[in-house]
């Protein structure tokens, strides 16, 4: 934990941020919506030029909490877009309470700095990464909804999130795919250019990150044959969905968690 390394500026953004997602929860539950669009915009737009700084400031850092920071800001970016397109559709409450937590978690937690040796194009492939990450988590969010709404209107009630079921069906897969490409491409630059990419003594090795995102590459492909080819969809192609997506969260922020935090290692 370095908050008290933070500098005014970080503190500064951290904390607007974190306020302004707060502000877009509290309101989400309430009856008018322009509020709530215009905190989570600003909470967005503080959000980006923190994580701007932390990786291209005087000193870059990057960890498992940025990693998770970075995540809930292209989910908002998403949502962002997506309630321009769909004015009908909410943004859910959950969301900007992560956002405002992943924001503190990356204050408190902000990683360790980049290695030297590393190559100009890490952050090329940490974006792919990260992005892969972000477009999972979306279509884990469109799950939740299309799951929710599923099961209210079994029982008669008003479906949550805005949308028919067959459009937020279709969205959540989109993202999958979307996803599923990124982390293709993600796996198949750092096993061909692991040693280009982190240098010799940073290459990519078969450890817990390595064998976890493989796991998660394996589960996401079966879940896509299986759509196309045999149609799964409902709640076997949302369990896919959530085990490919708990293998990848498992692959980089987990174990970045297990050193940074228990085993107190550097990068």
């Amino acid at each position: 934990m370095i908050l008290a390394s933070a500098s005014p500026l970080t503190l500064t953004l951290a904390l607007g941020a974190s306020a302004a997602y707060a502000a877009s929860a509290t309101g989400a539950s309430r009856a008018g919506q322009t509020l709530p669009r215009i905190a989570v915009w600003v909470a967005w737009c503080l959000h980006g030029v923190l994580l701007a700084w932390g990786l291209w400031g005087s000193e870059p850092r990057f960890g498992f909490a940025p990693a998770l920071s970075v995540t809930t800001w292209l989910v908002g970016l998403v949502y962002a877009v997506e309630n321009y397109v769909f004015p009908q559709l909410k943004t859910p409450w959950l969301l900007s309470s992560a956002g405002s937590a992943a924001v503190l978690l990356a204050l408190l937690f902000p990683g360790n700095t980049l290695h030297v040796s590393a190559s100009t194009w890490l952050p090329l492939h940490w974006a792919l990464g990260i992005a892969s990450y972000g477009l999972f988590a979306v279509a884990v969010v469109h799950a939740w909804l299309m799951t929710r709404a599923e099961a209210r209107i079994r029982v008669a009630a008003n479906a949550v999130g805005g949308l028919p079921l067959l459009t937020m069906e279709r969205l959540t897969f989109r993202f999958v795919s979307l996803g599923f490409v990124l982390l293709s491409a993600t796996l198949l630059a750092g096993f061909f250019f692991g040693n280009q990419l982190y240098g010799v003594s940073h290459a990519i090795k078969w450890d817990h990150k390595t064998i976890f995102s493989v796991l998660s590459w394996l589960t996401f492909a079966i879940l896509m044959v299986g759509r196309a080819r045999f149609g799964w969809r409902g709640k076997r192609a949302v369990r896919f969905l959530y085990a490919g997506s708990g293998l990848l969260l498992l692959a980089y922020v987990g174990s970045r968690f297990v050193m940074e935090i228990v085993l107190r290692q550097t990068l």
